[in-house]
């Protein structure tokens, strides 16, 4: 995403990245960056908290409008938690019993599943 922002920005067209992994966004030098502190795959808001979505979508329109010069960042001022413990535990496979491991690679095999079920539908629609 950042080296497709990159390219737009090459283009005229204004972006804004929504990320959780600030090292490797701001690395790849992108235009506007809106870093939030969670756990990846949550760069929009909390799951199922429609406040933390309409705060994050505010603040990412608000640094699209405000950002003064090219590679900006803006942290929001969102917590995943009230402290820090959640990065030690969150995902952690060594805390995670056999069975739980489990659980989760079948969650995660059944979800390839679906999404290779929508993959074939869309090609036969072609």
């Amino acid at each position: 995403m950042s080296l497709a922002a990159r390219h737009l920005e090459a283009n005229g067209i204004p972006t804004v990245i929504m990320a959780c992994a600030k090292d490797i966004v701001e690395f790849a030098g992108v235009p506007r960056f809106l870093f939030s502190d969670f756990p990846l795959g949550n760069s929009a808001g909390k799951p199922k908290d429609v406040a933390s979505q309409d705060l994050t979508l505010e603040l990412a329109l608000g640094l699209l409008e405000s950002a003064t010069g090219p590679r900006t960042t803006m942290q929001s001022p969102l917590r995943w938690k009230d402290d820090a413990s959640w990065k030690l535990d969150f995902s952690n496979i060594e805390k995670m019993s056999p069975e739980e491991i489990a659980r989760r690679r079948a969650e995660f095999d059944r979800q390839k599943e679906i999404a290779k079920g929508i993959r074939k539908g869309d090609k036969a629609a072609d």
